[in-house]
């Protein structure tokens, strides 16, 4: 549910300096006037000349303010009081007040298409057999998720589904984890599958409105099944780029009381899945009639895969890694539109490096360790046969030897020796392990979303905290010498930007075939912690961005937006940041304890702007929210299924979906 609430008038009162124009524009009685007086007779009159179209000169936001505890059901909804103006090269204007509008809540009963009903969010086996929540041995139930995370909105050529009147849209969606068993008790994190589906949407093609048509589960079995899905994206040429954060230990995997859960759900049993199985990036592809097929890469590395953003080059991906002694990496393939070979690379920052979170700081020079080139096929017949004792030595305590290498990994000190020919494998399967190894700069703190500015040849990542291994003297991951050294933690978290070009050589000196590498970086945004929380309970600035997860760039709005995985902020926002004008707006509110997630922005879909979003976990409480909990957690649980519930949907304008042209 979505709260309208007195502060809508108060925008439309901001809003008044400009005119008020309809949300879309059609062809006017005067544009049929110029018609008629076109010359039907016989008098020889010629017509007039055609006046151009105008066209798009900027967008901006006006931002809402934050819900408070004096409006609870803001706090408990999704909360939309924010506007869009577009601007136009003669001077006119379209203004848009934003609402949200959710295609379901998981849980809910969805269209399959075939006159029956699926269970959105949906858990399934690897026979495509739901998977049955039985806590409460009284009223078992399949599993379904809180958790809707990354979404890509498209079109396919040709595209043709039962009951869609308009144009026929596709989204794909996935769902990263559910948090409990319904008894309220079994924690479920990672132990189950994740699904991933299809959604066929009817397009009002006068409005823009997206209507749910049918719900396709996809077929994970060429997948091996999916590990914790989390960000993801859209490919250049159309496909859904997926991902498996937080991928297994293989050294721990076969006493992992998570891993083996995730087994027995998958498979079972508690043995059959395979660790290098996971950790990869999953491409999904939509077929004409609404179905998808999915397809592992097994060759761009085995990270915390958070996202994958492809270059306009259609080969080059920069690589978000969600991981304490995480890397920022690279992946070249060798043919466009195809990852399925290519090389991969692993950044060194040189000198004093990222040792400030001020955007007026210098930027810090990159170098580009090349950790190995494989096909997808060959790196996953080692998938299917090695073990992690095949490819590293491993000691936990420093054996004194210097044959072994010291590395970090999760916060933790390991000393390695590479068994011999197992490079290839090591930089594959062992990549944090491996990049560490060849003296990579592994020391981010959860390096998250990534998106590309291609005009301006930039990308961005958003580091959810910078914490732990990247403060000086950190006992959770710290490393001298790898370029990233800050002196004090900033819980809150920054977003840095890498500036894209060519011409790069790697660390031996080889070239880099790519002309979209990042070559250097800098702090592009940063948040605020507080030393004491606010009123609310708020741990940073609630007017900052707190945690960024979630990051899109619109090339048309000139405008980079943020979604927030925020333990400080009491709610999660989503935010629109201009690059231009350096303004930063507040767009929508996430139910409290809730996570900004599935952001997909949408220039241009057959005329119609979007701006995808969903969330996950409401009423995830935490110590921050011991002010608001017992106002809000009735509302919360009325909302929203008693917290099993979370909203897959989009930002709309109230009357009628956004435009960018006239």
């Amino acid at each position: 549910m979505q709260t309208f609430h007195p502060d809508r008038r108060r925008l439309l009162q901001l809003l008044a300096s400009g005119p008020l124009l309809p949300l879309s524009v059609g062809v006017g009685s005067s544009a049929l006037l110029a018609g008629c007086l076109g010359g039907g007779g016989d008098s020889g009159s010629t017509l007039p000349p055609t006046t151009p179209a105008p066209t798009l000169s900027k967008v901006r936001f006006t931002p809402m303010a934050a819900p408070t505890l004096a409006e609870p059901a803001r706090m408990a909804s999704t909360d939309v009081a924010s506007a869009m103006t577009v601007q136009f090269s003669d001077g006119s204007q379209l203004v848009h007040m934003l609402a949200y509008q959710p295609f379901f809540v998981t849980g809910d009963q969805v269209p399959d298409g075939k006159g029956g009903k699926l269970l959105a969010g949906g858990y399934y086996d690897i026979r495509n057999q739901p998977i049955l929540d039985n806590t409460l041995p009284a009223q078992p139930r399949q599993f379904f998720s809180d958790a809707p995370d990354g979404t890509s909105l498209l079109t396919v050529p040709g595209a043709r589904v039962a009951g869609v009147r308009g144009n026929p849209v596709f989204a794909v969606v996935q769902f990263e984890y559910t948090t409990w068993a319904q008894d309220g008790k079994s924690d479920m994190y990672g132990k189950l599958p994740s699904p991933i589906a299809v959604l066929t949407l009817d397009q009002d093609p006068n409005t823009g409105k997206l209507t749910l048509v049918q719900y396709h589960n996809v077929d994970t079995r060429p997948a091996q099944g999916l590990w914790i899905t989390c960000g993801a994206s859209l490919s250049p040429w159309g496909t859904h780029l997926s991902s498996e954060e937080y991928e297994p230990d293989a050294f721990g995997a076969a006493s992992s009381s998570q891993f083996k859960a995730f087994s027995k759900n998958l498979y079972g049993n508690e043995t059959e899945a395979k660790p290098y199985h996971y950790g990869h990036m999953p491409e999904v592809t939509v077929n004409p009639d609404g179905t998808g097929s999915i397809k592992k890469h097994y060759c761009m590395g085995r990270i915390s895969h958070e996202l994958v953003q492809v270059m306009p080059d259609q080969r080059t991906a920069l690589m978000g890694d969600d991981a304490t002694n995480g890397g920022l990496f690279c992946f070249v393939a060798d043919k466009e539109k195809d990852l399925s070979a290519g090389t991969l690379y692993v950044a060194k920052i040189e000198g004093s490096g990222l040792s400030a979170l001020d955007p007026q700081a210098p930027a810090f020079k990159l170098v580009w360790i090349k950790l190995g080139r494989a096909s997808s096929a060959e790196i996953k017949t080692l998938a299917d046969t090695l073990q992690a004792t095949d490819i590293f030595e491993r000691v936990t305590t420093d054996p004194n030897d210097a044959t072994f290498r010291k590395v970090f990994v999760s916060g933790k000190a390991e000393w390695l020796r590479l068994k011999p020919g197992m490079e290839k494998a090591a930089a594959f399967l062992e990549t944090h392990r491996y990049a560490a190894y060849a003296g990579g700069s592994l020391g981010f703190s959860k390096m998250e979303g990534t998106t590309v500015n291609a005009k301006d040849k930039l990308a961005y990542s958003a580091l959810q905290n910078c914490q732990d291994s990247m403060v000086v003297g950190n006992s959770k991951g710290y490393q001298t010498g790898i370029g990233i050294n800050l002196p004090a933690q900033l819980k809150a978290g920054a977003i840095l930007q890498h500036q894209l070009t060519g011409g790069l050589k790697d660390s031996d000196g080889t070239a880099i075939n790519s002309e979209w590498m990042p070559a250097n970086s800098k702090v592009l945004l940063a948040g605020e912690d507080l030393a004491v929380a606010d009123a609310l309970g708020n741990t940073a600035n609630p007017d900052k961005i707190a945690n960024p997860d979630n990051l899109k760039f619109s090339e048309k709005m000139r405008t980079l937006f943020i979604g927030e995985d925020s333990g400080q902020h009491v709610n999660n926002f989503l935010w629109a940041y201009n690059i231009d004008s350096k303004a930063l707006s507040r767009l929508m509110s996430i139910p409290a304890g809730g996570e900004s997630t599935g952001l997909h922005a949408v220039d241009e879909l057959n005329g119609w702007t979007y701006i995808m979003s969903n969330f996950q976990h409401a009423g995830d409480w935490g110590a921050i929210h011991n002010t608001v909990k017992a106002t809000l957690d009735p509302l919360i649980n009325s909302n929203y299924k008693n917290k099993f519930g979370a909203a897959v949907g989009y930002l709309t304008g109230e009357v009628t979906q956004i435009k960018l042209a006239k």
